[in-house]
C-alpha cells in the first residue's frame, strides 16, 4: 500500500463554488480529505458546486485550526503568492503533504506560517482562484509523483458517461 497521502486544508473559503470546485479536483487527483476553517462556506454552502459528488468519498471537515487537524507525520505545504516562496515547477512534493490554501480575498496569516514546512506558488500572470490553484497543484503532484495510469483505461474509467468518443488518427 502506497504511503502517499494529499490532504487539503482551506482557510476561510468564501465561495461555495470554489469549495465544489476543490472537492472535484480532490476526488480526480486523490486527496483524502479537505478541511476548512472560517464561516462563510457555511453561509452558503446551500449553493455548493460538488457536481460529482465528491462528499459521498472525501469528507469535508469544519475545523477551528487547521494546525490542530495536520495529519500525522505530514509536510505542510501553504500555497500562496508569498516572496520567497518555491516555485511550483521546482517543488518536489512530499510522499505524505497537507496542503494548506488561503483565502480567495486575502492570504495566509503569520501564524500559520509559523507551523508550515514549505510555501510554494505558482507562477502565473496574475492570481488564481482557489478551485484553480488547487486543481494545478494536486496535478502537478500528480504528474510528478505519479499514482494514476496513463492509458486508455484511465480514459474510459475517468470520463462522463455521455463521452464515448475515440480518436484515431488520420494516416498520410
Amino acid at each position: 500500500m502506497s504511503k502517499q497521502q494529499a490532504v487539503i486544508g482551506l482557510i476561510n473559503p468564501k465561495s461555495p463554488t470554489n469549495v465544489g470546485g476543490v472537492l472535484r479536483a480532490a476526488g480526480c487527483y486523490d486527496a483524502k480529505q479537505v478541511f476548512f476553517t472560517g464561516n462563510r462556506y457555511l453561509n452558503a454552502k446551500k449553493f455548493h458546486t460538488d457536481t460529482k459528488n465528491v462528499l459521498e468519498r472525501i469528507p469535508l471537515t469544519e475545523t477551528d485550526s487547521l494546525e490542530v487537524v495536520k495529519p500525522e507525520g505530514a509536510t505542510v505545504v501553504v500555497i500562496e503568492l508569498i516572496e520567497g516562496a518555491t516555485p511550483l515547477p521546482e517543488f518536489k512534493h512530499p510522499e505524505n503533504a497537507f496542503y494548506v490554501f488561503g483565502p480567495e480575498d486575502g492570504s495566509v496569516s503569520k501564524d500559520v506560517l509559523k507551523w508550515c514546512d514549505e510555501v510554494v506558488y505558482i507562477p502565473t500572470i496574475g492570481c488564481m482562484n482557489l478551485a484553480a490553484t488547487c486543481n494545478v497543484v494536486l496535478y502537478d503532484r500528480l504528474a510528478k509523483l505519479g499514482g494514476v495510469e496513463s492509458s486508455d483505461d484511465t480514459i474510459i474509467s475517468s470520463r462522463d458517461t455521455n463521452n464515448k468518443m475515440k480518436w484515431e488518427k488520420a494516416s498520410d
